[in-house]
């Protein structure tokens, strides 16, 4: 694969594909901008869970690594990845002995984990080795998802935590990602500060995650006496669909670029104005928008497992189309390799996936 031309004919098609410039320029438009806004990143690889994006932004600068599952967790520590937080309450056994393993082996590994309930703090305590599991006080919003609902129910939580042994309060996380306006996002970032001040904890980490309201934790966070630890995680291929419309950048200085594209051959054109592309959704994301077509005049009508029908005129079958996707995060999972290619689509590089 390496130094092939896409279009040449030796690549398989339909092709996701990761363009390498727009991939290193993310990277480093977000590593600048929480430097520049005093926080750290801590992305969330559950995006890509690849071992040479996660290591492009380690060599970036990022605290660590941010998950979803102790499977996820599993993997990026197989990335070599020092520092791992696993933004939910664990309960599940098998994960909960192998972290409890890997922080009595290694001395200098960091694991954090999240806690809402003291079910779930006793659940931390009766799998806890050598190391206690340090842990982040969830607060939640009504309607979000998981955190306690009200900051007295958060600080009931932390100081039940301190008391429990084997577990150690870190600091408080937060999702902001859900919310809907820029005013409602104010106002729970103001919830986690107070919840950050009330918590007596040496030097705190305080949490938020997302990719549609960073500018704002920029602004209201950058006072607050906590290290601040953001864990957005589509920035790093950004879309030109969901996130190209919600991404911050729209309304601050700066841009992210689309680094995934799907490349597909027109198989049929059985009607007049009607094309069956060789693309499905086994290929491309669909859960936040279809893919966008990248050739004026075609519109995408719906995709089936292997195929999309679309609406054009002048397409023939063999002619190739290539489409944005949109929603990174239900993208990258579709495909074990993709080619890392340079502006004129030779391959450059590879991307692994671990999922």
């Amino acid at each position: 694969m390496l130094g092939q031309q896409v279009f040449a004919g030796g690549l398989d098609l339909p092709l996701m594909v990761v363009r390498r410039e727009a991939l290193a320029h993310n990277v480093a438009t977000m590593a600048a901008f929480v430097r520049d806004h005093g926080m750290e990143l801590a992305p969330h690889a559950k995006t890509h869970m690849s071992a040479e994006i996660a290591a492009l932004q380690l060599e970036a600068g990022a605290w660590g690594l941010t998950v979803a599952t102790p499977r996820q967790a599993r993997a990026v520590r197989g990335f070599g990845a020092g520092r791992i937080m696993v933004a939910n309450q664990i309960v599940d056994p098998a994960g909960l002995t192998w972290a409890a393993g890997e922080l009595e082996r290694d001395p200098g590994f960091e694991f954090l984990s999240f806690v809402d309930s003291r079910a779930g703090a006793d659940i931390l305590a009766r799998h806890a080795a050598s190391r206690p599991f340090r842990v982040l006080v969830e607060l939640g919003h009504e309607g979000g998802r998981a955190g306690c609902r009200s900051l007295d129910q958060l600080l009931e939580l932390a100081s039940y935590v301190q008391t429990v042994p084997n577990v150690e309060l870190a600091g408080v996380a937060g999702y902001e990602g859900a919310l809907k306006t820029a005013d409602d996002v104010r106002k729970y970032l103001d919830l986690l500060q107070q919840a950050v001040e009330y918590v007596r904890v040496r030097n705190p980490i305080l949490t938020v995650g997302g990719s549609q309201w960073f500018d704002v934790i920029g602004r209201e966070l950058v006072a607050t006496q906590a290290r601040i630890l953001l864990r957005s995680g589509a920035y790093v291929s950004h879309d030109d669909g969901y996130y190209r419309e919600r991404t911050p950048f729209n309304r601050i200085d700066g841009e992210l670029r689309p680094a995934l594209e799907v490349w597909a051959h027109v198989l049929s054109t059985p009607e007049p104005g009607l094309a069956i592309v060789g693309m499905g959704k086994r290929d491309a994301p669909y859960d936040e928008g279809l893919p966008i077509p990248r050739r004026d005049g075609v519109t995408i009508v719906k995709m089936q497992d292997q195929h999309t029908v679309v609406r054009a005129d002048g397409l023939e079958p063999g002619d190739l189309l290539a489409f944005g996707i949109s929603h990174p995060c239900t993208a990258f999972d579709k495909w074990r390799v993709l080619p890392l290619v340079d502006r004129d689509y030779r391959v450059v590089g590879t991307i692994t996936t671990s999922f």
